[in-house]
């Protein structure tokens, strides 16, 4: 007899899949970034190269019995990915459309820095079949932006939004708080910067200091907590009144602009992860049921340039651990998910979840609702100590 804590559902559809593209290079590395990104050495990127990498890299996955299944999102991310050229990605993103099919509604996310070089290139990544551009802007503040080792102004932030705004349907811009030196007024004003600017979505998350990055090995003042705090409060209720709602934890959208892509994350979605140091996971379903695995590509541009076959690590994620890796995702997102989803998702029965439901809504961290799994107001301040119920 099968234990009730690793018993399979009732096998169904699988989840949908999405495609992760990593373009590793930058102009220069952000301090506080902990990425795989690598600082331009020469004027000349291997860009062709790496694009027939690419495709080499998604051929091999392709092969894993996932060609059937239809493409849910693109997103390419770094990186820099804007520096390379319109015609590298119209020539990847119509190889993936005869390998995979690219429907109309497919989502293609780029992100893009706001600087000169960059900018020029917005007609052409849209000609190509971009469709929703993610500008890292970061702030609108010549000071903070140099703080934050940056190399586009504020000026140059300004023009980029106003460009992608006006050609696309759907942008988002990245900002961040917490900064060094900042006050509440300060993030605020970054905030009415962005919002006058008229996206359909933003991203506004708190700087944090990440190991290997020259921030954290030479940490620069940042506000204490009780500033943090008063930011947070003060910008989440400054978004509200713009229209914007919070729908994860750093995801703001008004008129249901979601990111389709990362919101696929966020409900333990499927995802194919090519280029250097992507990242994927990928269900099957069998007789036995639904099995999930994850992959890991060679993380140097040099090593996966030259590999046949990229794949550093490929491994089963053990059942024991899906609760924990499934609500890691879901209970980001502001209202959480159905309860269903997590049999869907992982294959396993509600019955393993009992026990730590119970502790968490016992706690005030889990909202007390039996048809959903969704953060308390308490549980999203304390979201670590939520998530650990899982462990």
């Amino acid at each position: 007899m099968t234990d009730s804590t690793t018993q399979l559902s009732t096998p169904g559809a699988l989840p949908p899949l999405s495609l992760y593209v990593h373009i590793p290079w930058c102009v220069r590395k952000c301090p506080y970034c902990d990425f795989n990104s690598h600082a331009q050495r020469d004027t000349s990127l291997p860009e062709e190269a790496y694009i027939d990498a690419l495709i080499r890299d998604l051929t091999f996955e392709l092969q894993r019995q996932v060609t059937q299944r239809p493409l849910h999102s693109i997103f390419i991310g770094g990186g820099t990915p804007s520096l390379f050229s319109a015609p590298s990605f119209e020539r990847l993103l119509t190889t993936i459309d005869q390998l995979m099919g690219i429907s109309a509604d497919t989502e293609i996310t780029l992100e893009a820095n706001p600087g000169t070089f960059e900018q020029i290139k917005f007609a052409g990544f849209k000609a190509a079949g971009i469709n929703r551009l993610s500008l890292g802007i970061q702030s609108f503040n010549d000071i903070q932006l140099k703080a934050l080792g940056r190399i586009h102004s504020a000026e140059n932030a300004m023009t980029a939004a106003k460009s992608a705004i006006q050609l696309f349907d759907r942008v988002n811009l990245d900002l961040m708080h917490g900064l060094p030196q900042q006050t509440t007024a300060g993030a605020l004003a970054d905030l009415h910067q962005a919002i006058s600017l008229g996206p359909e979505h933003l991203s506004w998350y708190q700087l944090t200091l990440e190991p290997n990055t020259e921030f954290h090995a030479r940490p620069p003042t940042l506000p204490v907590d009780e500033a943090l705090w008063e930011i947070q409060e003060a910008g989440q209720q400054h978004l509200a009144q713009a229209g914007f709602r919070q729908y994860e934890i750093s995801a703001y959208a008004r008129h249901q602009a979601m990111s389709r892509h990362n919101l696929n994350y966020w409900t333990f979605g499927d995802y194919i992860g090519i280029g250097a140091g992507a990242h994927g996971k990928v269900s099957y379903r069998s007789d036995e049921g639904l099995r999930i695995e994850r992959h890991e590509k060679l993380r140097q541009p040099k090593a996966y340039l030259n590999a046949i076959n990229p794949t550093q690590k490929r491994q089963w994620v053990a059942q024991e651990e899906l609760p924990f890796e499934f609500m890691l995702n879901a209970l980001r997102l502001y209202d959480g998910v159905s309860i269903d989803l997590f049999e869907q998702r992982t294959g396993l029965s509600l019955q393993q979840l009992q026990k730590p439901l119970t502790l968490a809504r016992g706690k005030g961290l889990l909202m007390d609702n039996p048809d959903r799994l969704a953060p308390s107001a308490q549980g999203r301040l304390f979201l670590n100590d939520l998530l650990e119920i899982f462990l």
